[in-house]
């Protein structure tokens, strides 16, 4: 397991119509580090974001997806993606508002 800090740990968000849509029940979907936990990516969550509970994060890893250049066949790298759920009187994540 790798010693990370916790502004190691979220890498950025993830913006799609299925993330925006979820928002309305507070989850909020960050690309994170790929050797962070759970409990890693909800204390980030915590420190980063005045005002914030998170209730649970679910995490997901990621393959690569295959890419050809010509007859070089090659992989993308590996991500994980995580799905915070906050509680309902935690304050919201500020950089979504406006989207």
């Amino acid at each position: 397991m790798a010693d990370l800090k916790y502004y190691d740990v979220i890498l950025k968000p993830v913006i799609t119509e299925k993330s925006m849509a979820a928002m309305g029940e507070k989850k909020y979907t960050f690309l994170v580090h790929t050797d962070a936990t759970r409990s890693q990516v909800k204390e980030a969550v915590e420190k980063m974001f005045a005002g914030t509970k998170v209730k649970s994060v679910n995490t997901m890893n990621l393959d690569g997806k295959k890419k050809r250049r010509g007859m070089v066949v090659g992989k993308t790298a590996k991500t994980k993606k995580a799905i915070v759920q906050l509680t309902a009187e935690s304050a919201d994540i500020e950089i979504f508002e406006g989207l």
